[in-house]
């Protein structure tokens, strides 16, 4: 089981940008392929971006297509989501979740299901 933690979550006007960080420990990093999901209130947990073991495949929810770039450091253990033009519909609690599978072959990237290991969540605020 490889533990997660991410940050960098806030409060940030119409328009504007951040840039979370998930840190992963206990396993071997490389060895993980990595996703962002984020649940709204009442809303169910949505896929974000998925990005490949080596880093090499990257895909994003259509929702986010254009605005949000998902990278990872495998040195530094970490995963990124760098999120711009940001709208008050993405605010929700951004998670990142790790699977020891390569998703993209099987196609199930976009499902929760497909992760074994989930960070806590860092909240996202954009206003209005």
């Amino acid at each position: 089981q490889v533990q997660l933690v991410e940050s960098g979550g806030g409060l940030v006007q119409n328009g504007g940008s951040l840039r979370l960080s998930c840190a992963a420990s206990g396993r071997t990093f490389s060895n993980y392929a990595m996703g962002w999901f984020r649940q709204a209130p009442g809303k169910e947990r949505e896929f974000v971006g998925y990005i490949s073991k080596s880093g090499g495949s990257r895909y994003y929810a259509d929702s986010v297509k254009g605005r949000f770039t998902i990278s990872r450091e495998n040195a530094k253990n970490t995963m990124y989501l760098q999120m711009n033009s940001l709208k008050p519909e993405d605010t929700a609690v951004y998670y990142c979740a790790a699977s020891l599978a390569s998703l993209a072959y099987s196609n199930t990237y976009y499902y929760t299901g497909s992760y074994a290991d989930w960070g806590q969540g860092t909240q996202v605020t954009v206003s209005s």
